[in-house]
């Protein structure tokens, strides 16, 4: 056991109300919670609870930082990353109730400059296209413009959309994208005259009560109750993670907030778009809107047994939220993903139900197993050991990553060399959406850098022929690569791809997007 699980502190929030009890099933909260933090090495986790619009629970539990001893509580904040698309979402239905646009108006009629790599879907692409991971991007396209911190700026980010391939029909399936919400943070920006900064405090936080949330960041005050976010450096040894933040598509991303204010949050939406005074944030012609399935989800096969009581029957996208159900109920929700903390957010509209999980560690089994365990004792569900099947499904992930490594060294060629003296590789390189990366040849070995992401510089180690891979210097980001150099009949490197090594690492790192040319052989930006 890790020294910091030693005398751990468990947190209860001031705000519980005592006319809302938990149920009976829900009796040994508390113990639940510290076998899931254990379980899943996770330091500190909060967790907020609302019922027919009251707040049942707000608790914090362990440690903002591993190793130190102050504790998670109901305000401590959170990066609560994707759970940041709804606010996007509410904040073009407000601009749309006061009739200053329409989700159905093209992008274009907004942007003009704004374009996409087909000209049709160019001219085709709606406000709501935005919100509903349907453009024909692949899975995180473009998110190498933003993640890690890049130094491009929300105006760049967007224009280079115009270079990022699709893969896949328009509106023809549903593929994961973040990039689109840094276009509609533009819209909200142009239709609304102020930063995006700006509408959310004035326009949603300030009316909602949401007093502690932050933009992001780079916005967190002096003597904020923050979390420190905690990642498994080569997915073994957990350490803290320095802060991330995307001040280049807010959007997508980027929100700080605690489970006390994102309390206030679920109650709006369980009311309907109404404030605690009564009076309307958004309209409930909007909220169902948004709620509304447009981009229907396959649904996999549960990747454990353990887990097949949480198998949905139908899954889909609405407007910044996901929509599933659950034992028979409706659901809708949303999860975050972000280095070193992740969430979850999930309403039962019928019940008038929602709880919000707020984590400072990378595994998301935790905040599932959480939210699996009071979702069932509010729908008097059957029994079910929520944290021994997530950890199944974790131990199944990892499993399944080491038989992917022992297959490329099964299949590797450890006596090759490569084709050319290392030089021969060095040289800048640019691919036509995220710009210029570097190889340096230092001392005897290579040096890969990504020239607009510091983060992102590392070693090149050979691994066969022309192949290699880039140890980054950071080991937080567990996104090592393979880079491959395909050669001309002459000798000449012709172009490097690369993609990650392992299937653990976070789709957001899209390496094998990437088509990396010799600067002299590509086309200027």
């Amino acid at each position: 056991m890790n020294k910091w699980w030693v005398g751990s502190v468990m947190l209860v929030a001031s705000m519980v109300v005592d006319a809302q009890p938990l149920p009976a099933a829900l009796d040994d909260f508390d113990a639940r919670m510290e076998r899931v933090r254990a379980q899943f090495e996770v330091p500190g986790i909060a967790v907020a609870i609302v019922k027919d619009g009251k707040v049942v629970l707000e608790r914090g539990y362990g440690v903002r930082e591993a190793g130190r001893p102050e504790p998670v509580q109901a305000d401590t904040l959170f990066a609560i990353a994707s759970n940041t698309k709804a606010f996007t979402a509410a904040s073009l239905s407000i601009l749309a109730d006061e009739g200053k646009l329409d989700l159905d108006d093209r992008v274009i009629d907004h942007l003009p400059w704004f374009r996409m790599s087909d000209p049709y879907v160019t001219g085709e692409m709606r406000l709501r296209d935005l919100l509903a991971h349907r453009s024909g991007l692949s899975l995180g396209a473009g998110d190498l413009l933003f993640w890690p911190t890049t130094d491009y700026s929300t105006d760049e980010v967007v224009k280079r959309l115009a270079k990022v391939p699709l893969k896949g029909g328009f509106r023809d399936r549903y593929a994961y994208d973040n990039i689109l919400y840094a276009v509609a943070q533009k819209v909200i920006e142009q239709v609304s005259g102020q930063s995006y900064a700006d509408f959310l405090q004035r326009r949603i936080f300030d009316p909602v009560g949401m007093r502690q949330t932050r933009f992001n960041a780079d916005h967190l005050q002096a003597g904020d109750n923050a979390a420190t976010g905690h990642a498994k450096y080569d997915f073994r040894e957990l350490r803290t993670v320095a802060p991330l933040t995307w001040s280049n598509n807010s959007g997508a991303g980027g929100i700080y907030s605690s489970v006390h204010d994102m309390a206030r949050w679920m109650n709006v939406q369980l009311a309907g778009g109404v404030l605690a005074d009564g009076t309307p944030l958004f309209s409930g012609k909007r909220q169902r809107e948004m709620w509304s399935l447009i981009t229907p989800i396959e649904i996999p096969e549960p990747a454990v047994p353990e887990l097949a009581p949480a198998r949905p029957g139908f899954a889909g996208y609405g407007e910044g939220w996901s929509l599933s159900d659950y034992r028979g109920h409706k659901l809708v929700w949303h999860t975050g993903g972000w280095p070193g903390m992740v969430s979850r957010l999930t309403l039962l509209p019928e019940q008038k139900l929602g709880v919000v999980v707020l984590t400072n560690q990378e595994v998301g089994a935790a905040f599932n197993a959480v939210t699996l365990q009071v979702l069932d004792a509010y729908l008097d569900a059957p029994a079910t050991d929520w944290t021994a099947a997530y950890a199944a499904a974790v131990a199944k992930a990892q499993s399944k990553a080491d038989e992917s490594w022992d297959r490329h060294v099964a299949a590797r060629d450890a006596r090759s060399r490569p084709s050319l003296p290392l030089a021969g590789y060095a040289g800048s390189y640019r691919d036509p959406w995220y710009g210029e990366v570097v190889v340096r040849k230092q001392g005897r070995a290579l040096q890969l850098r990504f020239a607009r992401t510091r983060q992102l510089a590392g070693s090149l180690e050979h691994w066969q022929h022309d192949t290699f891979i880039v140890r980054w210097d950071d080991r937080s980001l567990n996104a090592d690569a393979f880079v491959n150099f395909a050669l001309t009949p002459d000798g000449k490197v012709r172009e490097m791809r690369m993609e990650p090594v392992s299937p653990l690492t976070d789709f957001s790192f899209d390496f094998q997007d990437l088509v990396l040319t010799p600067v002299a052989d590509a086309k200027q930006d």
